[in-house]
């Protein structure tokens, strides 16, 4: 990665015209790609996304409509993280790419199940997109790989990188960190194409359909009122909304190549999101739990909970994540932490998905 010493240009205007540049976006179905694939079209490029499986082109394309009009400048094409059939076709003709896909195993899983297609999945991208001749790449990586040691007192920013060989980092935050690490390899080895990573913090924010992301499932699960408390875990949160917005600005400033951008907003435990659900949504948060359970309560149940397994390796740890590179040399704002859980909240329930 590159140094630099002094902020300069923001990310330009991209063109309007009809013969905008196409950008591919990988995993087009998810949360925070479908939010990119909306940005993108708002301003004027031409997006082709990547899906598993082709039967999912009207379910994204219905998402994509509630926000923007994509007329025919949306297109799809088939392609898996861990086959090469479709890369080759998927990276034609493309600008730029920007690789938000991360394949997630279901149900019980080692960590190999993660580190090992994360690392796959990225370089059969960056390999595509280089014969593609594509101009740049934009990683969607992690705060995950950022995290300095558990309550250091460190404020995360850019130049810290998660320990992974310490042993203390658990799966996902490992997949992420070494997935980064070997895309910048990757970079380093081939340097006509151009790479910039943006790692988000937690994400929040309003859901286009029913394929939103494990940090959103934290809101529904409180709204669902089933849970007898709630952990003392908390994350710095981010609006998918300005993580997509980061994406673009990383894809198109000259400041952006060979960088890493944090994005982040403000730091929440579970229980501040809990008061601020109870105090903004009235009786549809009447059974969001005020109880804050004990953290030796729930290290005993990750022992034979997969949720709480998940969650434990959180408990306690209070970290902050500094965006002021983003601010400084993108010129990235981001909403303040509460409005992205409250329009998190109301669009799961005003799309009926916590039934």
């Amino acid at each position: 990665m590159r140094n630099h010493e002094t902020p300069s240009a923001h990310a330009a205007v991209p063109p309007r015209e009809t013969n905008a540049p196409t950008v591919l976006v990988t995993g087009g179905s998810g949360y925070l790609a479908s939010w990119t694939i909306v940005r993108l079209l708002q301003e004027g490029y031409r997006v082709r996304a990547t899906v598993r499986e082709l039967h999912r082109e009207p379910h994204v394309r219905a998402m994509i409509a509630r926000q923007t009009d994509a007329g025919e400048r949306l297109s799809f094409v088939r392609a898996n993280l861990l086959q090469d059939d479709g890369w080759a076709d998927a990276t034609d003709g493309v600008r730029y790419v920007i690789h938000v896909a991360s394949p997630m195993p279901v149900g019980e899983y080692r960590g190999t199940d993660l580190l090992g297609p994360a690392l796959e999945g990225t370089r059969r991208v960056l390999a595509a997109a280089h014969r593609s001749g594509v101009r740049r790449v934009v990683l969607t990586s992690s705060a995950d790989a950022a995290t300095p040691p558990r309550n250091s007192g460190v404020i995360a920013d850019e130049t810290v990188w998660t320990d992974v060989p310490d042993g203390s980092a658990f799966d996902y935050q490992r997949a992420k960190t070494v997935a980064e690490r070997d895309a910048w390899e990757f970079s380093a080895a081939h340097p006509g194409l151009e790479l910039s990573a943006v790692l988000p913090c937690f994400i929040q924010g309003p859901v286009l359909g029913a394929d939103y992301s494990g940090s959103v499932s934290v809101v529904a699960m409180l709204l669902r009122g089933k849970l007898p408390g709630v952990p003392r875990i908390g994350w710095n949160v981010v609006d998918v909304r300005d993580i997509a917005d980061l994406h673009l600005k990383a894809m198109t400033s000259p400041n952006a190549a060979g960088e890493r951008f944090i994005g982040g907003s403000d730091f929440l435990w579970a229980e501040d999101i809990g008061a601020i659900l109870r105090e903004n949504l009235g009786g549809r948060a009447r059974g969001v739990p005020k109880r804050i359970l004990p953290s030796a309560l729930v290290r005993l149940a990750a022992l034979v909970d997969s949720d709480m397994k998940t969650l434990a390796p959180r408990l306690d740890v209070y970290q902050q994540f500094s965006s002021a590179k983003a601010h400084q040399l993108l010129g990235w704002t981001a909403r303040p932490a509460a409005e992205a859980v409250i329009d998190a909240a109301q669009s799961l329930i005003d799309a009926d998905l916590l039934t």
